[in-house]
């Protein structure tokens, strides 16, 4: 996962050009974690947004997580490792970074999860498109909360082990999928 962390390196010094840029009539920027992320094990995660009219705001997040645990009551390995981009566009009915929104985007995502609900463990990785809706509150001119839900399918190639460190083969394939994402409490700080 080497790939990875150089991967929010490069999101990193994007988010930080983007915030460099003149800043023209009507624009806005800003820069948001979702807080329910690190309680998905730990789950670090980052959105910026360009805002680029009255009602429309670009975004880029990701999302990384190379972290495994030892579960208290087994000993057993617990992990929801993940590196996931994306790139969407949201429609503020009001205004940007206040009041309801609708969001689409398109996300990659490479994964490891296992011992979560049982010894087996997928890894892979799933690509597709999403769609979500949610509410900003605007704390004071700077700072938002977040609140939205969204689904994302696509397609899925994955393989199957039995355990999460034993490398035995339980199956593997491409299938579609359609999952929850997007469970959103973030703060925002609007630029």
């Amino acid at each position: 996962m080497n790939t990875a962390m150089n991967n929010f390196k490069k999101l990193f010094v994007l988010a930080a050009l983007l915030l460099a840029m003149p800043r023209l009539g009507g624009q806005e920027l800003s820069l948001s974690t979702n807080l329910l992320g690190y309680a998905n094990l730990a789950t670090l995660n980052m959105e910026a947004s360009y805002g680029f009219s009255r009602h429309w705001s670009l975004n880029a997040g990701m999302r990384y997580n190379p972290f495994e645990f030892s579960s208290p009551q087994t000993g057993d390995i617990v992990r929801n490792r993940q590196q996931s981009y994306a790139l969407g566009a949201r429609y503020w009915p009001w205004h940007i970074y206040s009041g309801w929104w609708l969001a689409a985007k398109m996300q990659y995502q490479e994964f490891n999860t296992g011992g979560l609900r049982s010894p087996l463990t997928t890894e892979g990785d799933r690509y597709g498109s999403g769609l979500s809706g949610g509410y900003t509150y605007m704390l004071n001119s700077h700072l938002n909360m977040e609140f939205g839900v969204g689904l994302w399918g696509g397609m899925e190639r994955y393989t199957e082990y039995a355990c999460p460190v034993c490398g035995k083969i339980e199956g593997r394939g491409n299938r579609t999928f359609l999952r929850p994402n997007d469970l959103l409490v973030s703060l925002s700080y609007v630029f």
